[in-house]
């Protein structure tokens, strides 16, 4: 009885099932399920459909002895544009100075109009021609760089250089350094075994590839059996941008060191000094860096020059007088800076001239002399007074903002990135820097 009265009871709720789906409104599925997959309602003819624009792209190179006009051509760039991009590019550009390598790109729309052209004229150059309402405008582009700030330590076994080469940095990096430095070591004479040096600077990457270096921002310099010298990177709205040492003091002074960052002291300042060619004693009122052919030379001081020709067994010599009464002299030269003469004012560290061996000469060298008042005296015994002090609220900031910046640099080891950060370029100015 029970068993029947069971199928009884399926039977009918099956059948009431039935009859509710064909019942129900339309004869549709009221299930949840059913109503949530309902697609929308179409959106209207008049939404607008947003499609982005169609761009072909033409990139070229500059081959050796192309003229731009002759590469435009040779990659089928239409030559209604050509005149245009040509007369752009010429008010930012100088066009005979174009290099093999360089590129560019025209960008045309789905007509084979020009939207825009972009020149690439190495990693910080670029140029973009744009055309808007038919007027074709020209701007020089912003250059995004990645700065990387590496700690570099070492101690000298030969030479500054090779401290710096064995970990990887360039010359260029070499001369920087020894350039912070130039008004109170002269690396030619005071360079010594077992001296230890510590940089902090700048390097520069684009596309993950390496472009140049930055400024230094911290150099020190511990000699073994003398003194310590460093300087920190320090500005302000007072102060203009130089190296501090911990005292306030500036680094820099009214006349360098050395006309050479780096070289090899030859023969000293000497009233009696057997003379090489002639044998025979004389004076020798100057010093003697021997350093290869066509290394530059630079202005000791801000001066005038008073004398730039070739002088008997002194080569080609140029002189530059400076305030005070002070003279320098600089003989054997190989060469003058280009348009070099009698009359130029020149700025201190400037190049004036190259390495030679012209003259009455043993070897390519930098005889290199300093009067006072017509009295000569030893280049690398003169004392000169720094350029600036930072005195007051100046110095106290400078020396706060230098005790937070070794406690930082003190945690990490040689060679090593300790910040990493995005820069952005938008001058010639800023871009010089580090070329």
């Amino acid at each position: 009885m029970t068993l029947h009265k069971n199928i009884l009871f399926i039977v009918g709720f099956l059948c009431f099932g039935f009859l509710f789906h064909f019942l129900s409104p339309s004869g549709q599925d009221s299930s949840p399920s059913a109503i949530a997959s309902v697609p929308p309602a179409p959106e209207s003819a008049s939404t607008p459909l947003l499609v982005p624009p169609l761009y072909n792209e033409i990139s070229g190179k500059i081959n050796c002895g192309d003229t731009l006009s002759k590469s435009l051509r040779r990659y089928k760039i239409p030559e209604s544009f050509h005149n245009e991009i040509i007369k752009s590019l010429k008010k930012s550009l100088d066009l005979r100075t174009l290099r093999p390598g360089d590129t560019f790109t025209a960008r045309l729309d789905d007509n084979n109009g020009l939207v825009n052209f972009k020149y690439q004229r190495g990693p910080f150059e670029s140029y973009t021609v744009s055309r808007e309402n038919g007027i074709y405008q020209v701007t020089r582009d912003k250059v995004e760089l990645e700065a990387e700030i590496i700690v570099l330590r070492g101690k000298i076994e030969n030479s500054l250089f090779k401290v710096f080469l064995d970990q990887g940095e360039s010359g260029k990096l070499v001369y920087d350094f020894a350039d912070i430095f130039s008004a109170k070591i002269d690396f030619n004479t005071e360079c010594r075994k077992g001296d230890k040096i510590e940089a902090v600077f700048e390097k520069y990457y684009k596309n993950d590839k390496f472009v140049g270096y930055g400024r230094i921002l911290y150099g020190g310099y511990r000699q073994q059996f003398g003194n310590s010298i460093e300087g920190l990177y320090y500005s302000s709205t007072n102060t203009d941008g130089a190296y501090f040492a911990e005292d306030g003091q500036e680094l820099g002074s009214s006349f360098i060191k050395s006309p050479l960052p780096v070289g090899r002291l030859t023969s000293k300042f000497s009233l009696h000094r057997n003379h090489p060619i002639l044998h025979v004693v004389r004076p020798h009122l100057g010093i003697d860096l021997a350093a290869p052919i066509g290394t530059q030379i630079m202005a000791a001081s801000d001066g005038k020059v008073v004398f730039a020709g070739y002088r008997g067994g002194f080569g080609r010599q140029v002189i530059i007088a400076h305030a005070n009464g002070y003279k320098t002299y600089y003989a054997h030269l190989s060469r003058f800076k280009k348009g070099l003469k009698k009359g130029d004012r020149v700025k201190q560290k400037e190049i004036i001239g190259y390495v030679g061996s012209s003259g009455m000469s043993t070897g390519p060298h930098l005889d290199y002399r300093i009067s006072l008042n017509g009295v000569f005296k030893n280049p690398l015994a003169i004392k000169f007074k720094p350029k600036s002090f930072l005195r007051g609220d100046e110095l106290a900031a400078f020396q706060q903002q230098k005790e937070k910046f070794k406690e930082k640099i003190d945690l990490f080891e040689s060679q090593q990135i300790i910040e990493v950060r995005q820069i952005v370029l938008d001058s010639e100015k800023d871009i010089t820097k580090i070329l």
